[in-house]
């Protein structure tokens, strides 16, 4: 069974430590000593120099009057992160949700949301581009402006050389609830005409949003994403799944899956091998157990699943990439999202662990 790391005192981020927990290794990036105590979701991108970047946002809390989206790095080579510098921050008014993502021309995208009224409903996706692989950052600029606008997971290069970005519509005005009418959808970027269009909208029972999508074929894409609804005791919430046959441009309607959700965050990756990633919350209730399971045969079967963080504390935000040596890299947020993590393992380190269990 996985021990997970847990830290008995704050330690200032120049002293990140980390430990191997059997064939996974944890890591405290940053907790809530420094610059605020509020730090939530994290993004984490492998850039073409081989440092590792992550974007989050942080504050006094979810909801403060201002709040910034701040970058830290760990040089190549390097087992210290850099202290969480501003790189993006909104006069007047809260940033959001960051993603951190490199294309392959080499210009490193931030996407992230500014919210102008009280609640994310009111929120539009800003974004901002890096030349100099996240050295120094442009100008920001609107990417999508209608009401409730929101990102969080990076985009999805697609065969034909356009990015696919996965987005989300939020609804109504209270902070504990998600509105029903709340859809995911994806804006597509062409790479040569520089123009974004959108997809048609996930439509559901309780509404869906955050959602992230994998490419099966050249025309066949999944999507999977978190419910919507509140975050009262219930039995009956499910990560929600949808289907494209038209390379994204359209897509059917959201069914639950057999994954339990807690109206929590989801992750969902395509491995170097073809083998498909999920991270997720085991547990209809709880943003605990973090869970993370393998399929091999495109989404028909999920053998392989492995507990990476258990306890009393809250694992959220789960953010998945594969770095170019085979390596799994998960960063989530802890103790009231105030932490983040990051984990890194191979994939037998799932299929292994199942197999032993049986």
């Amino acid at each position: 069974m996985i021990k997970v790391f847990l830290l008995a005192m704050s330690v200032l981020v120049s002293g990140s430590l980390a430990v191997a927990a059997d064939d996974i290794v944890f890591e405290r990036v940053i907790g809530p000593e420094f610059p605020g105590k509020y730090k939530h979701p994290a993004s984490i991108e492998e850039l073409a120099s081989g440092d590792l970047y992550i974007a989050y946002y942080g504050g006094d809390g979810e909801y403060a009057d201002v709040t910034a989206v701040y970058g830290m790095r760990k040089k190549k080579g390097e087992s210290q992160w850099s202290a969480p510098k501003i790189i993006a921050d909104t006069p007047f008014y809260s940033d959001g949700n960051a993603v951190v993502w490199q294309a392959p021309d080499g210009l490193v995208w931030l996407f992230y949301v500014c919210r102008f009224g009280d609640t994310w409903s009111t929120s539009r996706i800003k974004a901002k581009i890096s030349r100099d692989d996240a050295q120094t950052w442009s100008d920001s600029f609107m990417v999508a402006m209608e009401e409730g606008m929101m990102v969080r997971s990076r985009p999805l290069l697609l065969a034909d050389g356009d990015y696919l970005l996965p987005v989300y519509r939020e609804t109504g005005h209270d902070p504990e609830v998600v509105g029903a009418d709340s859809t995911s959808l994806f804006l597509r970027f062409d790479a040569k005409k520089k123009k974004w269009s959108e997809s048609s909208r996930i439509r559901s029972a309780k509404g869906n949003i955050q959602p992230s999508v994998v490419q099966l074929g050249n025309d066949d894409l999944v999507a999977y994403c978190r419910r919507g609804g509140g975050y009262g005791p219930g039995s009956e919430g499910f990560v929600v799944r949808s289907e494209s046959h038209d390379g994204g441009k359209t897509w059917g309607e959201g069914q639950d899956t057999k994954f339990p959700n807690p109206n929590a965050a989801i992750d969902f990756l395509k491995l170097h091998n073809g083998h498909l990633l999920l991270v997720y919350n085991d547990s209809p209730l709880d943003r605990t157990p973090l869970t993370v399971a393998i399929s091999s045969d495109g989404d028909k079967t999920w053998p392989a699943r492995r507990d990476i963080a258990v306890g009393n504390h809250d694992y959220a935000y789960p953010y998945a990439i594969q770095g170019r040596d085979g390596k799994i890299h998960i960063v989530y947020t802890s103790e009231h999202r105030s932490v983040i993590n990051h984990a890194v393992f191979d994939e037998s380190a799932i299929t292994a662990s199942a197999a032993k269990a049986k």
